[in-house]
């Protein structure tokens, strides 16, 4: 298979690159990338690919291949941005104020159009169909991208028989693939907890219910639920990311709002967690006089979970592409929306390195000044065509 793509390669590497820097530019938030989708369709045009765009909002679908014949292959990229202001020195830096790419959505849309380009040239030799997923927001945690493109039927007519989804990580060193079978990223339940209280001046305390005290001992009891309530040996993260409440040194405010997330492995420990979460928020804020209201991000992810089988095959078609690696990942405790394309077929989330010292990407995803070896994504496109290709041909 490395002979197929190999000699292919090296004629669009650099347009690869242009397209991830194009879409890196004009980074679009979740549910906002109707430019995005526009650019990825004219370049499936290019290709030869008749797009089908407006699915579950900005999403698209295309096929290479005959949709008759043989079984169909999925292949997803995601689209969307984050609310980050762009502080990496690139000469192709974000132009949208407060949106970057911080995450690597640019790479994926990149690689599989790359992935796209691959097969298309050896369309007459797939045996089955490759159907291409380019999934909008992501990043939303909650319905997402992937739900709503599901529900306009992208896994249907053909029906996908198995699908396959990469990300770029700057955990690995560049050049590294890393997968597992089985679950390998966590169900992320995001909260928002509202403490109402009774505002007054700051000289007088006495005189009010002050949620800012109280959000401060929701906080510190909630701790206990991993220190205390929670089998220790459970994969399970509570964090408080988001305190938010006053104007004034001396105004004492009327309410104050606590967001954080949970993230788990186990169904039951997700529900026992969720169920501490609001129990344990409502009695401390009833001990010191005030309401409180507890709600979770609707439709929040599944369990991101590997079919063990297809992991085995994908990691021997991993280990063959040249100068790369192939490893074993950990559990990781972030959330993806990928997760329901595997619900409704066996596949596998897997993840390419790009942490290159030398080359100052060394900054985590999410970060504002995370950049990307652009080396690797020839891979990631090799990658994920040479996976296709196996597939569909059996």
């Amino acid at each position: 298979m490395e002979d197929v793509f190999s000699p292919d390669l090296p004629g669009i590497e650099k347009e690869i690159v242009s397209i991830r820097r194009h879409v890196h530019q004009y980074p679009e938030l979740t549910y906002r990338e109707e430019s995005t989708s526009r650019y990825i369709a004219g370049k499936l045009k290019a290709i030869g690919i008749r797009p089908v765009t407006g699915v579950g909002g900005f999403g698209i679908v295309g096929i290479i291949g005959d949709e008759h014949a043989g079984p169909c292959i999925g292949l997803r990229a995601d689209m969307d941005a984050l609310p980050v202001e762009e502080m990496a020195d690139v000469e192709f830096k974000s132009r949208n104020n407060g949106v970057m790419h911080a995450c690597g959505h640019d790479t994926h849309v990149a690689m599989l159009l790359g992935a796209a380009m691959l097969l298309k040239k050896h369309e007459k030799e797939l045996k089955g169909s490759v159907k291409l997923l380019f999934q909008p927001a992501e990043e939303d945690g909650g319905r997402g991208g992937a739900l709503p493109m599901i529900e306009d039927g992208a896994m249907e007519k053909p029906h996908v028989d198995y699908v396959f989804g990469l990300h770029i990580s700057a955990d690995y060193p560049s050049g590294t693939f890393a997968l597992r079978p089985g679950p390998a990223m966590a169900a992320p339940d995001g909260f928002r907890i509202r403490v109402l209280g009774k505002g007054g001046h700051g000289s007088q305390p006495q005189n009010t219910v002050d949620p800012v005290f109280v959000s401060a001992q929701i906080i510190l009891a909630l701790q206990g639920i991993r220190s205390r309530l929670i089998d220790p040996t459970e994969p399970f993260v509570l964090s408080v990311c988001s305190v938010n409440s006053g104007t004034k040194d001396n105004i004492i405010p009327d309410e104050a709002v606590i967001l954080g997330t949970i993230r788990t492995f186990d169904k039951e420990v997700r529900r026992k967690a969720k169920k501490l979460t609001s129990d344990i928020s409502r009695s401390v804020a009833t001990a010191f006089g005030a309401k409180c209201e507890v709600n979770f991000t609707e439709n929040a992810y599944p369990v991101t979970a590997n079919d063990p089988d297809c992991t085995d095959k994908v990691k021997r078609i991993l280990s063959g592409i040249k100068d790369t690696k192939t490893i074993d990942s950990e559990l990781i405790m972030g959330g993806e929306d990928f997760s329901r394309f595997l619900e409704k077929a066996p596949g596998v989330f897997y993840f390419l390195g790009t942490m290159n010292k030398k080359k100052g990407c060394v900054y985590p995803n999410h970060s504002s000044k995370f950049r990307v070896d652009e080396d690797v994504l020839k891979y990631g496109a090799l990658s994920l065509a040479k996976v296709a290709y196996s597939y569909a041909n059996g």
